[in-house]
């Protein structure tokens, strides 16, 4: 479902006289449907910036990123819109969301945006806000105003509301008390027995052995100095 061939990234910093930062080279993983793996090095390693890849908000200098049969360093801006609206997933660390607009709805856009009947895209919503334990009360209310561990809940809710065939996972975990780690453990392992392809960054030990199938080192792409 996600092929990497050769993958490479630098950085250009124009305003330190064009220097060139090579990131990664020869970055090579795939990953099955009902797969998990994990991004594994040390801290700037790469692993936000091949997350960023897979994701379409950064294009790579070399190499190939297929999501199922989409090109991502050859797809027009239309495709990646399509892509993610239809087949890749998101669950990063910070929510992003229009402001004023109510939790539920938040929720439940990934759905609508795919055609789904209002009623079962809002049962959905509702039934992840509440695994998640956010209180009815502040279902009609922006998540703009709520705490950083209630956004982010609502951040995992909206990234689990439609069962992606691929799915990208920045620390979900991260911050989370326990009983609410435990619930998205089991919406990812929810997610890979239905057939969902999923990477994630995962600094919480015990949950990456829970939920990964394999790691991807991707210290082992960093560019040696010449």
């Amino acid at each position: 479902m996600i092929t990497v061939e050769n993958l490479a990234k630098s950085f250009t910093l124009h305003n330190q006289g064009s220097a060139v930062i090579p990131v990664l080279e020869g970055a090579d993983f795939t990953v099955a449907p009902g797969e998990c793996v994990a991004l594994t090095g040390e801290s700037g390693a790469g692993k936000s910036t091949v997350m960023r890849i897979l994701y379409g908000n950064y294009l790579a200098q070399a190499g190939r990123v297929m999501i199922g049969d989409v090109d991502l360093t050859a797809a027009e801006p239309r495709e990646i819109l399509g892509l993610r609206r239809e087949t890749l997933g998101y669950v990063s660390q910070f929510l992003r969301v229009v402001p004023r607009v109510p939790t539920l709805e938040v929720v439940a856009e990934p759905l609508l945006a795919l055609g789904v009947a209002d009623d079962a895209a809002f049962a959905r919503a509702r039934d992840l806000l509440t695994r998640l334990r956010i209180p009815e009360t502040l279902w009609g209310l922006s998540p703009t105003t709520f705490s950083g561990g209630e956004q982010q809940r609502v951040n995992i809710a909206r990234g689990f509301a439609h069962g992606y065939p691929a799915l990208l996972l920045d620390e979900p975990t991260a911050s989370l008390d326990a009983l609410n780690r435990e619930t998205v453990l089991q919406l990812i392992e929810e997610a890979k027995a239905n057939g969902a392809a999923i990477v994630g960054i995962f600094h919480d030990v015990e949950a990456r052995t829970r939920v990964a199938d394999r790691e991807v080192n991707v210290s082992a792409f960093t560019p040696v100095a010449a």
